[in-house]
């Protein structure tokens, strides 16, 4: 079957009545024929029938074992990190969401799990900076915020020879246009607040295992430190879910074509997308992806927090706000926003620069944004014309 048919179909229909949605067991227990003896349900920390049905829907649709669901990406980022123990290494992407940096740098770090950088897109850098100390690999693939594309199966293999994990953040992507345990992961994560969920009024996390035993130690960290998502917000997820192939399918057509027209303007330095021929890696992306996803983010010529704060409070269907992912167009500025737990140094080596901007494309007409962006762009181009022009 097609993945799209995959996507719709892993939903069941609900045994009990029929119905053609999946009921919200909405209840903290139940009730037990006898000590120990239940319908396969005794507390809803530990299992819920519509958190249940969530992961079952997720494990189909990324090919793994087991998958589990947490109160957000975090939590669930967090369960990974569970793992390890003190001495243990992990070695991650340089180009970092904000948000596990501050995880990994600053909670982890002093419970002895350190961390090390790296460019994994050139995959000699990978070999050259894994450790025997070195458990776990931390991918994100696109990453967030610079596009950038590493090879999962390369990448996994280099893992596996080490005896180290691979987890692959797979928000950007989605399932919809990416499964990495195919390409070798050991373990995939999304923040499921962004495309799965898809309209922008949930918070959730999805931890996917490729083997029983792996899916049995993050089930009992997800149990024995109780960061679960509520049986509402799992349907929440379960309806995104149902349109998730449509969604990430437009999104990523208009998300082509802005990338194509910011290309085009001269107040833009440098564009990043992976769709795009200019992508340095582009054909990694063609190899492990079926699609290219509705980020895009890009920098300007004038590369000033300046111009940047000046673009992004000038549009007015590309909304500024954090997140991503949903059906309403939404743009922030990393260095103020998404990474500004990075420090300055570290994120600019990384290709976060002070005027990069970043676009999650929604589902609005292309053309409608592209004016958008464009108006919002003239006014600093505007203005660094007429200060050519004084001089």
């Amino acid at each position: 079957m097609s993945n799209a048919t995959t996507l719709i179909h892993s939903i069941p229909v609900d045994p009990l009545t029929g119905a053609i949605s999946v009921p919200i067991y909405q209840t903290s227990t139940f009730v037990q024929d006898a000590p120990g003896e239940n319908k396969g349900y005794d507390y809803a920390r530990s299992n819920n029938p519509t958190r249940a049905a969530l992961e079952k829907i997720i494990t189909e649709t990324e090919h793994g074992h087991s998958s589990y669901a947490f109160a957000s990406g975090l939590a669930a980022i967090d369960a990974v990190v569970k793992l390890l123990e003190t001495g243990d290494e992990i070695l991650a992407v340089d180009d970092i969401y904000g948000g596990a940096f501050r995880l990994f740098t600053h909670i982890y770090a002093k419970f002895g799990i350190s961390v090390k950088y790296v460019d994994t897109t050139d995959v000699l850098n990978v070999v050259d900076a894994i450790t025997p100390k070195t458990k776990l690999v931390w991918l994100e693939t696109p990453t967030n915020p610079t596009l950038k594309i590493s090879d999962i199966e390369a990448i996994a293999a280099i893992a596996k020879q080490n005896g180290a994990l691979l987890c692959v953040d797979n928000t950007f992507a989605s399932p919809a246009l990416q499964q990495p345990i195919l390409h070798g992961a050991d373990l995939v994560v999304h923040s499921a607040t962004k495309y799965i969920g898809g309209h922008s009024d949930l918070i959730a996390g999805l931890v996917v295992a490729k083997t029983k035993e792996l899916g049995e130690r993050i089930k009992f960290i997800q149990n024995a430190s109780g960061a679960i998502l509520s049986p509402h917000d799992s349907w929440l997820v379960i309806r995104g879910v149902e349109t998730l192939h449509l969604r990430v399918k437009e999104h990523s057509r208009n998300a082509q074509q802005v990338a194509a027209f910011l290309q085009s303007h001269p107040a833009v330095d440098s564009v990043f997308y992976p769709g795009l021929q200019s992508h340095p890696n582009h054909d990694i992306a063609a190899k492990q992806q079926s699609g290219y996803g509705g980020i895009v983010s890009f920098t300007l010529k004038e590369d000033t927090e300046a111009a940047a704060k000046k673009v992004v409070c000038s549009t007015g269907l590309f909304k500024l706000a954090e997140s991503l992912g949903g059906v309403k167009s939404l743009l922030c500025h990393p260095a103020t926003m998404t990474h500004k737990s990075i420090p300055a140094e570290k994120r600019r080596s990384a290709g976060v620069k002070d005027s990069l901007i970043r676009l999650s494309v929604g589902l609005e007409d292309a053309q409608d944004l592209v004016r958008d962006i464009e108006q919002a762009l003239n006014k600093v181009y505007a203005n660094k014309e007429k200060e050519v022009a004084f001089l």
